[in-house]
């Protein structure tokens, strides 16, 4: 009888058409996840002038699908340890693709607020639970890159949303973009049939056969035996309560964890809401306004995809401090004059540093919490960020209501830049104060 550890086979697992899989799928699910968030910024400046919302107004709708998000993570997340990831997945595509597509028939603020807020139970839940499957079943070398590419989905969504908003919002009228929103209920057999289950998931629920079936496609080389017992050292902890996100030594970690995402989804979900309509008040036509949007979303793909190969050769959590500390410059240069190429430039990194930035967020947490509370520490970090979100479209309409110059505007969106990086800076700290405090018994035993 053999004693396999999991862990050791999946991290050391070569990249093979398994993992392609897995990234396909996740990937597409975060394309269609990104493409009904960002739609409500393309769609705005439409909508403010149809039904006639103040900035305010506007700003308190857009919040709905963020509120959606934030019980959505926090719910979504921790049942996912309970009834599996593939269940979750399956329930919050079925929400947020269903209920995007029903915003396309709403016909007052008030319906269009309440399908939206449905939808982002669904957004906000699938989130984590792609973040997590993806983490677990990446080779250890290049996990970080894979998640950032999976989550990078995210902004050819955005990007989706917004060239569609182009083409289709002045022929169609705004309704049309939601209606391409359904296109996920038609793949959702196919995501159903080739999604993985999580191998954790399945070893808490004794389907030992099935997961040894998984490890022999995620390694070419294990071939499994009948007898073969299968170790994790995580699993045994079902039902982890969210206090065990504060115990050993983590609590520091944990709470600057949440102020990051706080931060970060602040800055996103300002920019994404309100960039379209400030760039429009600056005298940029509509088609030019949602082109910035384009912009924004096409950096983040550079932000997330470098950030994750620098994450995984140099250190993660200090790549994500300099790039809130560069998120936090080039969004306060935004509300200055510029020629158009500097402008597009500027914007471009901010996308890849907030955007960007909030992707590689998902692979910290996901690398810093064990696989017996990673959905948990993942769902509770998204769901008390998607307060920074919930913010991010209220101030943006606070602002444009009392009329403050553009660059102020910009330099209120900059502020949580620089908090994020304090906090990351400290995250960092945190981490190789407790590396040094748990290699040092283990030298001093040697010795």
């Amino acid at each position: 009888m053999r004693k396999i550890d999991v862990h050791e086979v999946i991290d050391n697992a070569r990249f093979n058409r398994f993992h392609w899989m897995v990234l396909f799928w996740c990937a597409l699910i975060i394309i269609f996840d990104g493409y009904d968030l960002v739609i409500y910024g393309v769609v705005l400046p439409t909508l403010m002038k149809e039904w006639g919302l103040s900035p305010l107004e506007a700003g308190a709708l857009g919040s709905y699908a963020l509120f959606g998000m934030m019980f959505g993570a926090l719910f979504f997340g921790p049942l996912s340890d309970k009834i599996g990831r593939k269940k979750t997945i399956t329930l919050c595509v079925m929400l947020f693709s269903g209920f995007t597509v029903l915003n396309g028939f709403a016909t007052s603020p008030t319906t269009f607020g309440i399908c939206r807020f449905i939808a982002g139970l669904g957004i906000g839940g699938v989130m984590p639970n792609v973040v997590a499957l993806m983490n677990e079943y990446a080779p250890k070398k290049i996990r970080s890159t894979l998640v950032a590419i999976m989550f990078s989905g995210y902004s050819v969504g955005g990007m989706l949303s917004a060239g569609l908003g182009i083409v289709l919002i002045p022929s169609f009228g705004w309704q049309a973009v939601f209606y391409v929103a359904g296109l996920p209920l038609l793949l959702l057999p196919l995501i159903m049939y080739f999604l993985p289950e999580s191998v954790g998931f399945m070893l808490r629920q004794g389907r030992t056969e099935e997961a040894r079936n998984v490890l022999q496609r995620v390694d070419a080389h294990y071939v499994a035996q009948a007898g073969d017992t299968l170790h994790m050292t995580e699993v045994k902890g079902t039902g982890t309560p969210v206090l065990q996100l504060f115990r050993e030594g983590r609590a520091m970690r944990t709470l600057m964890l949440w102020l990051a995402f706080f931060c970060c989804l602040l800055m996103v979900y300002a920019l994404s809401s309100w960039l379209p309509k400030l760039m429009a008040n600056a005298g940029y036509s509509l088609g030019s306004s949602l082109s910035f949007l384009l912009v924004l979303n096409f950096g983040a793909i550079f932000g997330a995809v470098g950030g994750g190969v620098l994450g995984d050769k140099l250190n993660l959590p200090r790549v994500l401090a300099v790039f809130f500390a560069i998120a936090a410059v080039s969004i306060t240069l935004l509300g200055f004059k510029s020629p158009t190429p500097v402008l597009y430039l500027l914007i471009a990194i901010a996308g890849a540093t907030t955007i960007g930035s909030q992707i590689l967020l998902y692979a910290c947490a996901a690398q810093f919490y064990s696989m017996a509370i990673r959905s948990t520490g993942l769902g509770w970090a998204s769901g008390i960020g998607r307060n920074g979100a919930i913010v991010g479209p209220l101030l943006g309409g606070a602002l444009l209501g009392i009329s403050l110059p553009l660059q102020l505007n910009f330099m209120a969106f900059a502020l949580p830049g620089a908090v994020a990086a304090i906090a990351m800076t400290l995250f960092a700290i945190s981490n190789q104060r407790n590396a040094s405090s748990v290699t040092a018994p283990l030298s001093a035993a040697k010795a």
